[in-house]
């Protein structure tokens, strides 16, 4: 398994809030603004520790108050910050070591970050090795020169405005802060410090509400938000799939995108995957958008022998842009034999690829019909699937 440090920089001083207490400290619903993202990083399966960072000064009062009175055990280390907030991550990655695979960095003064931020990053950079929340810009972007008068327009459809978290190989987000540091250079986020390197850096979809506490006004905007919960509430739909395919001679055995070792296949127009089509026609039916008959007919020799994790990759496609996220698949399949526990792990890390989620929202069983039905008589297999998707809006169907 690989091993996941999160750096969580709080090391501010709360000037631009004009407060005598730092902006990390003050109280928002009656708990303070870091505690909102702590506790979520603290209930995030997918990370193992947490590295806080805060001002030397406050190192006993953030113990004391913060890690031993909510039990956030995952808090391994609080160590110093610096004067900027490129010291305060480039402290904490020295405090991890070298026992770590992937690191996700969050401003401890974003109180809106949720599970699904941190999962969604953190599988990003797994695959990538360096990821970043954000969300595609709303206004037109202007560049102007020193004097004000705009010089050129930027085309709005591909700007993205950077949020934590963001995530990264350890080894790559270290060396990246240590040619930093050695260039003498500043840049505005974690991600500029990997470009500077040539490697690409994946955006991953965040939230509007995933604001920063930076200014009076933001602070305003926070308790507006927790009053209203609708502006970001998550619309959540579920869907039901099934299929089945008899056995047959001269097939290979193809579930859940993998080659299962037995005598006989299964018989179909494509490669008669009864385990991925079920996911499809539930990732479908939770977005109301029809069956996998009606995008991927039989009739139609374009998908003869196809492989049904392209089918899955266009069954994604169709959710995102209909504004969804996939949010949990649990599949059943249903055959006497052969026995596919042993082969549950690679079909997880399969359909988590494709789907661009974590392996964590995956479930796949196996179970027989005790010899009773065509599955029982060992004619063929059935597979049952439910999916949820979520997207933000209440009733927005979309």
């Amino acid at each position: 398994m690989m091993k996941t440090i999160a750096v969580i920089p709080a090391g501010g001083s709360g000037k631009r809030l004009q407060s005598d207490r730092a902006k990390q400290y003050l109280e928002l619903a009656g708990m303070p603004v870091l505690l909102h993202a702590l506790r979520v990083f603290q209930q995030a399966e997918a990370v193992d520790e947490i590295v806080l960072v805060v001002p030397e000064k406050d190192t006993a009062f953030v113990r004391n108050e913060f890690i031993r009175k909510y039990q956030l055990t995952k808090v391994s280390r609080i160590t110093p910050g610096g004067s900027e907030r490129q010291d305060s991550v480039r402290n904490g990655l020295n405090a991890i070591g070298g026992d770590c695979d992937i690191v996700i960095i969050h401003d401890g003064v974003r109180p809106f970050v949720t599970e699904k931020m941190i999962d969604d990053v953190i599988a990003a950079a797994r695959r990538e090795q360096a990821a970043a929340l954000g969300v595609m810009a709303k206004d037109t972007v202007k560049e102007a020169g020193d004097d004000d008068f705009v010089i050129r327009t930027k085309p709005r459809h591909n700007i993205w405005q950077a949020q934590t978290p963001q995530a990264f190989a350890f080894a790559i987000l270290k060396k990246a802060y240590d040619v930093a540091l050695h260039d003498k250079y500043l840049g505005t986020d974690d991600a500029a410090l990997v470009e500077r390197l040539g490697i690409k850096v994946k955006m991953v979809a965040g939230s509007y509400s995933n604001i920063k506490i930076t200014t009076p006004e933001d602070l305003i905007m926070a308790e507006a938000l927790l009053k209203n919960k609708s502006v970001d509430d998550v619309y959540l739909k579920s869907g039901l799939g099934y299929d089945s395919h008899r056995f047959a001679e001269d097939r290979k055995l193809i579930l859940g995108g993998m080659e299962i070792p037995f005598a006989r296949g299964l018989l179909g127009h494509s490669d008669a995957d009864a385990l991925i089509h079920s996911v499809c026609d539930a990732l479908l039916g939770a977005a109301a958008a029809g069956d996998i008959g009606r995008h991927f007919p039989d009739s139609d020799p374009a998908y003869k022998d196809m492989s049904s994790m392209i089918i899955l990759a266009r069954v994604a496609a169709i959710i995102a842009a209909k504004g969804f996220s996939i949010n949990n698949i649990d599949v059943t399949v249903i055959m006497e034999e052969p026995k596919l526990a042993p082969y549950a792990g690679q079909i997880i890390s399969n359909l988590a690829g494709v789907l661009n989620i974590p392996a964590g929202r995956i479930n796949i069983k196996a179970k027989t019909n005790e010899g009773m039905g065509f599955t029982g008589r060992g004619e063929g297999v059935a597979a049952f699937a439910i999916a949820t998707i979520t997207k933000r809006g209440i009733g927005n169907d979309g």
